[in-house]
């Protein structure tokens, strides 16, 4: 499955690719860039689940959030503060990467449990549905969250009272080290949503079009009133789980894992439309240079909090 995109939309979305895969690159040049999950070679996840929501649309995502929260349209200046807990952050510092929220602009927030956004999504889902606002509420977990039990409550009471939620499971294929196969009983991702009734369906989420496909397949189907979705976004993690984890991998898959680059592979793609060359690629580079150092430069001058307020908002 391919989504057709015009010369402009596809240069669009491999600049935001870029620039993902750059705003990680700086956060790991802080001088303390703390805990974080990175997301190098998920990054046509978030391109494509935000290239398709609308402002208006819901969005929770798991701790692997950064990604997330800067495709969504959270400064990335400010972002960089608040991962590295300074004041000029959406959350002044204080919920970093594990719960970096910004309502304004749909990002209903980041979660640090595992599976903990799920039955949080079910709520604002109901809140969308109560409201008859038509927005549909988009939650993304990853595969480690397909056994926890908040999943199966959640089809359930999703597929029960035909709530406007979708469901995308980021499948890189490990819980911190746990394979798939090794912690989930079922043959596919997406049999789990069988019991409900709910359809699903898993894509190759290294493509960023096939995502934007399936993304707007499921969130028209959801907005007409059919209920519930459920799609498996089959992706690459390119790096270790986290930055204070070291690398347990099988060393075959993980240069394997060079084929599954989504931005060398929608790199090759516009070559070959012809909507792609060196210079163009050069002139996108430059794009997200400026912007990083501009992001750089917001967060150093951003303040530290202040320690008065230290309990503020909590």
């Amino acid at each position: 499955m391919e989504q057709a995109c015009s010369h402009a939309e596809g240069l669009r979305r491999l600049e935001s690719m870029l620039l993902l895969r750059a705003f990680e690159a700086a956060l790991l040049r802080q001088p303390k860039p703390g805990f974080q999950l990175l997301s190098r070679g998920e990054e046509a996840v978030a391109v494509g689940i935000c290239t398709v929501l609308e402002r208006s649309d819901p969005l929770l995502c798991s701790g692997r959030s950064i990604a997330m929260a800067l495709a969504r349209g959270v400064p990335s200046g400010g972002l960089l503060a608040e991962l590295i807990g300074k004041d000029g952050g959406p959350n002044k510092g204080r919920a970093g990467r594990a719960h970096v929220s910004m309502p304004s602009i749909g990002l209903y927030g980041a979660h640090g449990v595992v599976a903990g956004n799920l039955s949080v999504a079910a709520g604002v889902a109901l809140a969308q549905q109560q409201l008859h606002t038509g927005a549909v509420t988009c939650c993304v977990f990853g595969d480690g969250a397909c056994g926890a039990g908040a999943l199966h409550e959640t089809l359930n009471i999703a597929a029960l009272w035909q709530l406007p939620l979708l469901l995308v499971c980021d499948n890189n294929g490990y819980a911190v080290s746990t394979a798939v196969r090794q912690g989930i009983a079922v043959e596919q991702l997406t049999d789990l949503a069988a019991p409900f009734g709910v359809p699903a369906v898993a894509i190759d989420g290294t493509d960023v079009d096939d995502v934007v496909t399936a993304m707007h397949e499921a969130v028209t189907a959801i907005r007409a009133g059919s209920g519930p979705r459920f799609i498996e976004m089959r992706c690459t993690r390119m790096g270790p789980h986290s930055t204070a984890t070291r690398e347990e991998r099988p060393s075959a898959e993980l240069e394997r894992f060079r084929d599954t680059d989504p931005i060398m592979r929608y790199e090759q793609r516009l070559r070959a439309l012809g909507w792609l060359d060196d210079a163009k690629l050069a002139e996108l580079q430059a794009a997200v240079a400026t912007a990083i150092t501009a992001a750089e430069q917001y967060a150093a001058d951003a303040p530290w909090p202040d320690g008065d307020e230290a309990l503020r908002d909590v």
